[in-house]
């Protein structure tokens, strides 16, 4: 877990305009599949009473790239994400 970073660099604060923007675009396209996903989700469950795997692991994913990118997106760090998502834990241990 990364905590308060301190120093920020200003070129990576001009780098980053640019980078959000393309990860703004990647996340909007994927959020709209994932939406998509969600709405054929809800309809397997009602049909079915179950869910599917494939639907289930899709929507992860991009849960999964969401929190990967977000912590650049709003500043948080300087440490340049990815465009390809890393595993997280996205879940409540119980």
């Amino acid at each position: 877990m990364r905590v308060y970073e301190h120093d920020a660099k200003r070129l990576e604060l001009f780098i980053r305009i640019v980078y959000s923007f393309v990860i703004g675009l990647v996340l909007m396209v994927y959020g709209f599949i994932a939406e998509i996903c969600m709405v054929i989700q809800w309809l397997v469950i009602l049909i079915l009473g179950r869910r599917s795997e494939g639907l289930s692991n899709f929507i992860k994913g991009y849960l999964e790239y969401f929190v990967h990118v977000i912590s650049y997106v709003y500043w948080m760090t300087d440490n340049r994400p990815g465009i390809l998502p890393k595993p997280v834990e996205i879940y409540e241990k119980e």
